[in-house]
């Protein structure tokens, strides 16, 4: 029997164990995530149990959400359970069938008053629809012993039923299609930055193409705000074949282009900008040409944040930028070496 299904036998056997709901709350902070994406997952506890304070968290990680990664909390020891998945998932480094199952903080002690968070990183796969629902069981212990016990926030609605009507609602994460992700304001007429999780992605451009070109240079600017980092590790546009991160350099004059091997590190609180002359997206295998003024609907690939789409806009052959700039020396020589693959 698995880890997973162990753990469901013993809720339903022995549901008395767990104390009335009444006095505590598990939630969780971040109540939306797309299919085949990343997901920071907060379990927020609010109370204690009838009084007691909380001495031990445990959340299970559901079927078809995999890579699940549980961050350190100061003052509480870390445990984590595997077990088989159902079937083999589609990761970034080829299929899984095993994996974190279950996450557990333990030796700490959060007030009857106090709140507090625990997270976990994991990934959303592409099990779920738009529409569904992830439920992620949370079972809080308090001290006290058998008389104050715990509560097993593992209640899953049934088709048709109401949520609120349960009393010990597992905590759940609504799945929404990744097109909704958040466009935050932006100024004049210059496209809006994107926001994807902790990610603000800004200026993504294209150069336009010389008739029978079969590759075409992209640029973009990436910065994270969040405490864990990122990776860019993937581009995607219809007009071309395959796309790659390039790093340009110049030694004894010559300029050298070469891939970036495990993707773009975005480090944690800070940025990377993908511009002429350095690091840059690589479109290879064009079948159509791109021409400056036209916006062309793309992909960026994040290892935590997921697929992102973007609207590339295309400027002049050896534009230094998004705007119509003429090439200059430096831009036309960059231009040239993008272009010579």
């Amino acid at each position: 029997m698995s880890n997973r299904f162990y753990r469901a036998a013993l809720l339903a056997a022995f549901p008395i164990a767990f104390a009335s709901a009444a006095s505590a709350h598990a939630v969780l902070e971040r109540k939306e995530a797309s299919p085949n994406a990343a997901y920071r997952g907060v379990v927020q506890i609010m109370h204690g149990c009838e009084g007691a304070a909380t001495t031990r968290v445990t959340v299970t990680i559901p079927e078809g959400v995999i890579g699940a990664k549980p961050m350190p909390k100061p003052g509480w020891q870390l445990g984590t359970t595997k077990g088989s998945y159902a079937k083999a998932y589609q990761s970034f480094h080829g299929k899984v069938s095993e994996g974190v199952t279950a996450i557990t903080w333990s030796g700490g002690s959060l007030g009857d008053d106090e709140v507090d968070e625990f997270t976990f990183f994991a990934r959303i796969t592409d099990e779920f629809s738009p529409g569904a629902t992830v439920y992620f069981p949370v079972e809080q212990e308090c001290a006290g012993g058998a008389d104050k016990g715990g509560i097993a926030w593992t209640q899953i609605p049934q088709a048709g039923q109401d949520p609120h009507d349960l009393k010990t609602p597992a905590p759940g994460v609504r799945i929404i299609a990744a097109k909704a992700i958040e466009k935050v304001g932006s100024k004049g007429d210059a496209p809006a930055p994107i926001k994807a999780g902790d990610l603000t992605i800004e200026t993504p451009w294209l150069r336009a193409t010389p008739g029978g070109a079969k590759v075409a240079g992209g640029y973009v600017s990436v910065s994270n705000a969040g405490a864990q980092p990122d990776r860019l590790i993937g581009a995607s546009i219809p007009q071309a074949g395959r796309g790659e991160i390039h790093s340009m350099s110049t030694e004894g004059g010559v300029m050298k282009m070469a891939p970036v091997e495990g993707g773009l590190a975005v480090p944690a609180g800070g940025n990377v900008a993908l511009k002429p002359g350095g690091l840059h997206l690589m479109f290879l295998d064009l079948h159509d040409g791109l021409k400056a003024g036209e916006t062309v609907q793309g992909t960026l690939e994040f290892e935590r944040a997921g697929k992102v789409p973007v609207s590339f806009t295309v400027a002049p052959i050896g534009a230094q930028g998004p705007a119509a700039q003429g090439p200059g020396m430096q831009g036309a020589a960059s231009a040239a070496a993008e272009h010579q693959h």
